[in-house]
């Protein structure tokens, strides 16, 4: 077993290695004076189960690209079998035509790592499950939420515990992590507008007074929606809300607009590397899934149950 790592969460592939206790892949992943991406590993890989950790966030087509050329470097190189690990999994919010003309990316990226020669895929909290159907190979979805169970318990176990969905699409998700936490009870954030370019109204389906509310969602990205369903819930008589999301891509003015919100702290894994603002920031907490995914990656190669990590 070896594990390669590009170049968008060298931490998190170090950290990986350090569970594992095993030694990354001596590969140089550099780009020429064009940007043009060139891999080269520097040791033996044939005959071997290799890993490839790599996250395709921001720059996501650079990440992608890097992914990619790692995998057909490892397959010319005669590895026995190439997992492509995928923190985050970019392009998985394209996963169906909102419109007509419209292509439905996901797909396209699923074929191309499957051509560029992966005999497995391995992500965290795809942002819809049939994602997984879009691979012809193999693919492990694991969940950050038994982490994630613990953490709240840790830190928020003695609160009066009410999980929100922020909004009806998160339901599955909000309810799986509610019955982590003994069955706590569940609320959904009920968002709509009354005319187009008016602003969102925010509805609570749910009694949250004087709840410890933890809002559960697979990705944050300008932030927007969270901290306005933070808002609403505090303005319903919430005794404080903290989010836990899988994925912090937090663009543009994001982790400022989290820092002034409601929000008492918003938690997100290190699937994604953090800025340096979302470093900076006493807001924004992260939360490792090294082990989650070091574990998988150890019981992918050795032919063992992975879906037992989630019972």
């Amino acid at each position: 077993m070896k594990i390669m790592t590009g170049n968008s969460n060298l931490p998190l592939a170090r950290a990986i290695a350090a569970y594992l206790e095993i030694p990354l892949t001596n590969a140089s992943v550099r780009r020429f004076a064009d940007e043009e991406v060139f891999v080269e590993i520097n040791e033996n890989v044939r005959g071997e189960d290799v890993f490839v950790v790599q996250s395709t966030s921001y720059p996501t087509n650079d990440n992608l690209m890097e992914l990619l050329i790692c995998i057909d470097a490892l397959r010319r190189a005669s590895a026995k079998r190439i997992t492509a690990v995928m923190p985050y999994f970019g392009y998985a919010r394209q996963d169906r035509k909102p419109g007509p003309r419209t292509p439905i990316s996901a797909k396209l990226v699923a074929n191309l790592i499957t051509t560029a020669g992966a005999d497995r895929v391995l992500a965290v909290d795809l942002h819809a499950g049939q994602i997984q159907g879009f691979f012809d190979i193999p693919t492990d979805n694991l969940y950050a939420a038994p982490t994630m169970a613990a953490d709240i318990q840790a830190r928020y176990g003695d609160g009066e515990l009410m999980v929100v969905s922020p909004d009806v699409g998160g339901v599955v998700r909000a309810r799986a992590l509610a019955k982590r936490l003994n069955n706590a009870p569940l609320a959904i954030v009920d968002k709509r507008r009354d005319k187009p370019g008016q602003s969102e109204v925010m509805n609570i389906i749910g009694d949250v007074k004087g709840r410890t509310c933890i809002m559960i969602d697979d990705i944050i990205d300008s932030g927007g929606t969270l901290c306005n369903a933070a808002q609403a819930l505090m303005d319903a008589g919430a005794a404080s809300v903290t989010a836990y999301i899988s994925h912090g891509v937090l663009t543009g003015a994001a982790v400022q607009r989290v820092t002034n919100s409601a929000l008492k702290e918003l938690v997100i894994t290190d699937s994604i590397l953090a800025t340096e603002a979302t470093r900076d920031t006493d807001r924004i907490r992260v939360l490792t899934i090294a082990p989650l995914i070091g574990e998988a990656m150890r019981r992918i190669a050795d032919e063992s149950s992975v879906s037992s990590l989630f019972d």
